[in-house]
């Protein structure tokens, strides 16, 4: 993962101009601290900070065409790249740079190239012929971008906004799946996949089709020159990523740099469910695992630095966001550059617990489709920012493009949970997943209920971070939110201090409004709210807030102790459960 910068049309080229945008693009070197560029043409620059992946050694940025008319600064990985040169062969390449394509297909096909690539990304090109530019976003967003414009008419692009908030007048998080042109003057979407118009599918539900494409998009992703990992945290979609990538990791390229041991990394609180249930799948499938521990404390210390890098003071995303962030500083000092992760696979099948309320498939579907479209507002961001805050890339397999096209296209009959055939959330994945004969993951694990990072990390850390807000926060404070934050009013006082915190490194009124808001349980939009009258008493983005459904959910006084941070009998619910899941769907496939 990189950091770009590009500012155009800045009617300033003195060597002071040039000094502020290195000067702000160092603000984006933890993303890339293996090498700084920067391109200059006329009131034009394009800045990057490499994070070296594929082909470290040449591949440098920018990146240009043959006669270097045109330039790109490119943050991400195209994993189609040599397919792509095979149609560019008239072209000279300089670099083994999967990014490299960027540049050539543009000369090649004008503006029209986007949907070929096949990867995350967020690009600038400068065409120095007319001086026109464009810039684009992954479908889904797994990468970041921001786009900014200044007092002066320039146009500004940058992967976090920390690096034009001073700058820009106002800003903008770039919208996925779209592409901006300066010929055209705007922003349009190139990413136009059946389901974004949440029409309600009906094609039959496939099982070894949706295996093929996920194995498919696990192997695309193991395109690396560079010590590599799987975030492992027991739960079946990350369990899922690291089971595939090891069936196949012999055969891929990096086994013959790095040899064929995959390595697998999970943190969380002392006795946490997370640590328990990865230490299982590891020693099941072999992998080198790695297990760090934090203490409640030792997040709440990291909370300002983590919000400083996530750019967000969406409760949800912070709770989750601090532990990986812990983590992703622990793998880089072993070495490791990128890792694989389970991000995406909720929204696309329904995963968190509260779709079980889904009153019919037609709003079941509906729901997964607005989950995806927001995802760059939430789980990519988290991934990506907290990763990239230590100088890790993250990679996401079920954000696959093909893959999303198959997933979505089932009839969500499917999808939805139905007790009464033994279909518990996400059941279509783990039935795909179910092989008798060449077992991917113990039945237990593959039937485990859905359990979101920042409860999985252990119960403890939300509690803990409530009562430290509470001793932060007044009931005065909380009781004039709306007089100091008249937009997204914090409703609790662990919001008022997410708040406080993004206010004193973001205090514009463009960033405040880059972070989305409304009412949400368990991670649901606000639509889905409406599914449950009750969950209007208790909107709380934990897991465990989905009463009556999570087998931790929140009890009241005194009864309130699976809290804590030892949660053997939070465990062994959780395995009663499991085993009778385990048992209803063997019974509805025996039917």
């Amino acid at each position: 993962m990189c950091g770009i910068l590009a500012v155009l049309g800045c009617a300033d080229t003195s060597l002071a101009k040039r000094s502020r945008i290195i000067e702000l693009s160092r603000r984006l070197q933890h993303r890339g601290p293996d090498w700084s560029g920067l391109h200059c043409f006329q009131d034009c620059y394009l800045a990057h900070q490499r994070l070296a992946i594929v082909d470290p050694t040449s591949g440098d940025q920018p990146l240009y065409n043959e006669d270097k008319s045109i330039v790109v600064t490119v943050n991400g990985e195209i994993y189609n790249h040599e397919e792509l040169r095979a149609k560019l062969k008239s072209h000279q390449f300089r670099t083994g740079s999967d990014c490299e394509v960027i540049a050539h297909l543009y000369e090649e096909y004008g503006e029209d190239f986007i949907d070929m690539l096949d990867g995350m990304f967020s690009f600038v090109l400068l065409d120095m012929r007319d001086k026109s530019f464009i810039a684009a976003r992954d479908a889904i967003g797994i990468t970041p971008l921001y786009m900014g414009w200044g007092l002066d008419g320039s146009v500004w692009f940058a992967s976090e906004m920390k690096a034009l908030s001073d700058d820009c007048e106002r800003f903008v998080s770039f919208l996925p799946g779209h592409i901006y042109s300066s010929k055209e003057g705007g922003l349009r979407r190139w990413y136009n996949p059946p389901w974004f118009s949440e029409c309600t599918p009906s094609t039959p539900y496939d099982a070894l089709a949706l295996r093929e494409a996920f194995e498919k998009a696990v192997v695309k992703r193991l395109m690396t020159d560079v010590p590599f990992g799987v975030l492992l945290s027991g739960g079946l979609d990350s369990s899922l990523v690291a089971a595939v990538a090891l069936r196949h990791l012999a055969e891929a390229k990096v086994a013959r740099q790095w040899g064929s041991q995959l390595h697998s990394f999970c943190i969380g609180l002392k006795g946490s469910p997370d640590l328990k249930a990865a230490r299982e799948v590891a020693d099941y499938l072999g992998t080198f695992h790695h297990e760090f521990h934090f203490t409640v404390q030792e997040g709440i210390d990291a909370l300002a630095e983590v919000i400083y890098h996530i750019e967000t003071y969406d409760v949800t995303t912070i709770r989750a966001s601090t532990p990986m962030f812990l983590m992703s500083r622990k793998i880089k000092s072993l070495g490791v550059k990128m890792v694989l992760s389970g991000e995406g696979s909720d929204e696309i099948f329904g995963g968190y617990l509260y779709f079980h309320k889904a009153p019919n498939k037609e709003e079941f579907h509906s729901e997964t489709c607005r989950k995806i479209k927001a995802l760059h507002l939430y789980d990519c961001l988290r991934a990506n920012k907290a990763t990239s805050a230590w100088g890790l890339e993250a990679r996401v397999p079920f954000l696959d493009k093909q893959f999303i096209d198959i997933a979505m296209d089932i009839d969500p009959e499917w999808k939805m949970i139905r007790r009464d055939l033994g279909r518990i959330e996400k059941w279509v994945l783990r039935n795909a997943f179910d092989d008798d004969q060449n077992p991917y993951l113990p039945k237990h694990i593959l039937y485990r209920q859905k359990e979101q990072f920042s409860d999985g990390v252990g119960y403890g850390w939300i509690d803990g971070l409530k009562d430290h807000a509470n001793e932060h926060v007044s009931d005065a404070m909380l009781m004039n939110a709306s007089f100091v934050y008249p937009e997204n009013t914090p409703t609790t006082k662990e919001a008022y201090y997410y708040r406080s915190i993004f206010e004193r490194f973001f205090p514009k009124n463009a960033a405040r409004s880059t972070v989305p808001g409304g009412p949400s349980v368990a991670c649901s939009t606000a639509k889905a709210v409406e599914w449950d009258a009750a969950w209007s008493k208790n909107l709380d983005p934990s897991g465990r807030a989905a009463l009556g459904v999570h087998a931790a959910a929140y009890q009241e006084a005194p009864e309130k102790t699976l809290a804590t941070e030892n949660s053997s009998s939070v465990d062994g619910h959780l395995r009663k459960l499991q085993d009778a899941m385990v048992e209803a769907t063997a019974t509805a496939t025996a039917l």
